[in-house]
């Protein structure tokens, strides 16, 4: 289904696939013409002042960048100190004018509420990248799916935005910005529903997984086994997004604890925080029988097995298990390639996967396994993940994985930079699905 610009909001885009104008699905046309306006007469030109010459000789100010990126970001900048009013205004004006999409919501809407307007700033702000913003956008559109996202739920969604922004973004606001914020808007929608489009031919926008197993690893650590109704396909580093029967339209990201498994099961490590209801849920309430939904496999942090550098792996908490994973699955290929893996948590504990860890290691003579400590005991590595790396190495010739909380992944990336290994072979999840893996 194409999603049409409004030619009456500064001409032909090539996002504009069928002709048809925006203005009916915005609400309202971005703006008319200029009316012409009469050139005045031309005054007698003043006497010769020389003061008025050396005032004109200084340097002239750059003219105003109007590209349609520049108002983008311009927009953008006006409202990030109230990024929170917009946002609440942008779902209110949705439901408002559409409440029969509050049914593809949360009930409680305090942890979903960013997530659909920041998603949409996000990719605005890379509407000159193209190659980005396809590969940001195509992920977000084979996931919306889940949710129950059609084609038709598109154009509400971009009224709901040019609205909001013209509410709170008057000094950016115009003809001119809400011609780019349409035409953004239109390349996004594209995009999104192409993907999402593409996948339905090869994919299930959700999969029925039963719980299989359930083990208790510490008062707050379970490890959940379940099995699909279908076969899952997946890559060892990668993440799936799951809903339980006690929270409905809440998904979070998990990351699977194992490198695909012949008999199709799927594990994930699950820590249950304050307040959070997904992983209070699958920790607490979940119990073999019970059944959750899987969203599709996503995720980048995998192994390239035409390489031959070695593997700098820094797993903190249970960001240990996709780090197992990636272990399993070079042991799989079969190549002896150097794999260093780096287990951090804040007490000893906490260390509740370093057995498997430990046992791996013993299997695999290319494996080395570094447990880290907050404040650790005498024989422990303790400080923190950086700076027991940087006790060893050089780092600089290999490729680092990195998964665990936000803040140890800023941390590390840095610190790694520093140590030599270019950015561009430090992997990791999004810090934003990091932070919404923690409810």
């Amino acid at each position: 289904m194409a999603v049409p610009t409004n030619p009456s909001a500064g001409g032909e885009r090539s996002g504009d696939r069928s002709g048809a104008g925006a203005g009916g699905w915005f609400g309202r046309s971005p703006g008319e013409p200029a009316a012409a306006v009469r050139q005045p007469t031309r005054p007698e030109a003043p006497a010769f002042d020389p003061g008025a010459v050396r005032q004109e000789s200084g340097p002239r100010p750059k003219p105003e960048d109007t590209s349609d990126a520049a108002l983008l970001r311009r927009t953008m900048a006006e409202i990030e100190p109230i990024a929170d009013k917009v946002t609440s205004y942008f779902y209110a004006l949705l439901f408002l004018r559409h409440p029969e999409l509050r049914a593809l919501f949360p009930a409680a809407m305090d942890t979903q509420r960013d997530r659909l307007f920041k998603a949409l700033l996000t990719a605005a702000t890379h509407a000159d990248d193209t190659a980005t913003l396809t590969t940001y956008l195509t992920h977000l559109g084979r996931g919306h799916r889940k949710y129950g996202t059609l084609p038709e739920h598109y154009p509400a969604v971009g009224e709901a935005l040019i609205g909001a922004l013209t509410r709170y973004a008057p000094s950016s606001w115009g003809p001119r910005a809400e011609a780019a914020w349409v035409g953004a808007y239109t390349t996004i929608s594209q995009i999104m529903i192409d993907a999402a489009t593409e996948d339905e031919l090869r994919a299930p926008a959700w999969w029925q997984a039963e719980v299989v197993g359930h083990e208790m690893r510490t008062r707050d650590i379970a490890i959940v086994t379940v099995r699909p109704d279908q076969p899952y396909p997946f890559l060892a580093g990668q993440f799936a997004t799951l809903e339980t029967p006690w929270w409905p339209r809440v998904w979070r990201h998990y990351s699977f604890a194992s490198a695909p498994r012949s008999d199709g099961l799927l594990s994930f490590h699950v820590k249950a925080v304050p307040a959070g209801w997904v992983s209070n849920a699958l920790v607490h309430q979940a119990r073999p029988g019970d059944v959750i939904r899987l969203g599709p496999p996503a995720g980048s942090m995998t192994v390239d097995h035409t390489a031959d550098s070695g593997l700098l792996c820094l797993g903190g908490g249970t960001g240990i298990a996709p780090i197992k994973a990636l272990v399993e699955d070079v042991a799989r290929h079969g190549r002896r390639r150097t794999v260093d893996v780096f287990y951090g948590a804040r007490r000893n504990d906490d260390l509740y996967d370093i057995d498997t860890m430990l046992r791996l290691q013993q299997s695999h003579p290319w494996l080395s396994v570094r447990p880290v400590v907050d404040d650790g005991p005498v024989g422990l590595l303790s400080g923190g993940i950086p700076e027991a790396v940087r006790e060893f190495g050089p780092w600089h010739t290999y490729d680092a994985y990195l998964s665990g909380p936000p803040g140890m992944i800023r941390r590390s990336v840095d610190s790694l930079v520093g140590m030599g290994i270019p950015a561009h072979r430090i992997r990791h999840d999004s810090i934003e699905e990091l932070v919404g893996a923690t409810t």
